[in-house]
């Protein structure tokens, strides 16, 4: 059985209280029952917490972009312009809308669903932290790489429903981007799926450390360069600039979503933020030791050994600890693709493909070689292993 966030509070006596309680009062085993309960409120929280970060996402680019051009940005709507991104959502509310004639109505429904929905879907193994992530699915990686896939295809319906040659163009672009993008992404995934030797995002954070040495990351010369070629494939795979190929907005007048309007469009703009914060979580979690603090979590029993804190909260500030680190990391690389928009210029079609198939899918074919020849020429030590070794090898001959 997968461990989630409903086998990390039914370890806490509270929970067992709660349970016995439930049984009592119900006459049946609510063992069940307190478990949905529980996911369905830790989903909630997730989805909504998130819906909020999509939210900001556009309050920290505009304001981002401004700093960065020696502009304002928001400034007038909340302290410091803060609630500007729920002025936006007022504002789509009330928006019509607008579906065109010629549209196919179904599939024009349905298409910003499929960006949301697949966004949303990730988010059940994105790890948080070891205890506050919705399910360890132990083939978490091949989950993520299968539900991500929805929003190519919301991307590419939005284009082809909307019977416009603006959005027809972008849709195609869309999901030739996309599909091309995956591969290096997947190549670059595995090569860090070859090092731990598991598809459980879990696994993969366990067997690296809380410093950056002991990142992934750092591990090998492979794996450094394989980070970047997947952080750049990432951008190329959310639509992100450079490579916003799919809505640029100077030849397509906003691309695949042109015909769109009100919430359906807010619903394109939200899943996009969303898996901007998504997939530099998954660079985090493969690549910079995802929720590891510098610490071992098991130090914490000093508070109940020592100071007789309950266990209970000594755990809970353990949890608090790792979202907060996962977060930091997260956040500063969602700061870098923000930098990097307004920072390039956008790449013609040609040369996106270009540096897909001539230049990042050779390169990270060659990482994932050369981590496998890693693994059996070093027996999987990193650099800093092997360094540490020799020096003290080299320390003991004297």
């Amino acid at each position: 059985m997968n461990s989630s966030v409903v086998s990390f509070f039914a370890e806490a006596p509270p929970y067992q209280m709660a349970v016995a309680k439930l049984t009592e009062i119900l006459g049946f085993d609510s063992s069940v029952l307190m478990a949905f309960v529980t996911f369905f409120l830790a989903s909630f929280v997730v989805v909504n917490v998130m819906a909020l970060v999509g939210g900001l996402g556009t309050y920290a680019e505009r304001k981002i972009s401004a700093d960065l051009q020696m502009r304002l940005g928001p400034n007038r709507v909340g302290p410091f312009g803060l609630l500007q991104f729920l002025a936006d959502g007022v504002k789509m509310i009330l928006k019509e809308d607008i579906i065109p004639r010629d549209a196919d109505r179904f599939l024009f429904i349905i298409a910003p669903l499929f960006c949301l929905g697949g966004v949303f879907a990730t988010l059940a193994v994105l790890p948080f932290s070891s205890g506050f992530t919705l399910t360890h699915l132990n083939i978490g990686v091949f989950y993520l790489l299968g539900v991500s896939s929805l929003v190519g295809v919301g991307i590419f319906l939005g284009g082809f429903s909307s019977n416009s040659k603006w959005s027809m163009l972008g849709g195609m672009r869309g999901a030739s981007q996309i599909i091309s993008y995956e591969v290096p992404v997947t190549l670059s995934i595995i090569t860090i799926v070859i090092l731990s030797g598991s598809l459980a995002f879990d696994k993969v954070i366990g067997i690296q450390g809380g410093l950056p040495h002991q990142w992934f990351f750092l591990h090998n010369p492979f794996t450094l360069i394989s980070f970047f070629v997947f952080f750049i494939s990432a951008l190329a795979e959310t639509n992100r600039a450079p490579f916003d190929l799919p809505e640029a907005e100077s030849e397509l007048v906003s691309g695949y979503h042109t015909e769109y309007t009100g919430m359906r469009f807010a619903f394109f703009a939200l899943a996009e933020y969303i898996e901007v914060f998504v997939v530099c979580g998954v660079a985090v979690a493969l690549y910079l030791g995802g929720y590891q603090v510098p610490f071992h979590l098991s130090e914490l029993h000093f508070l109940h050994d020592t100071l007789g804190v309950p266990m209970a909260p000594a755990r809970m500030l353990g949890q608090i600890l790792e979202i907060g680190s996962f977060v930091t990391k997260t956040i500063a690389l969602y700061y870098v693709v923000i930098w990097i928009r307004w920072t390039l210029p956008r790449l013609r079609v040609d040369q996106l493909m270009t540096l897909c198939w001539k230049y990042l899918t050779p390169i990270s074919l060659f990482n994932l070689v050369g981590a496998a020849f890693w693994m059996w020429a070093f027996k999987g030590e990193s650099v800093w292993t092997l360094l540490a070794n020799l020096t003290n090898s080299v320390g003991g001959g004297h």
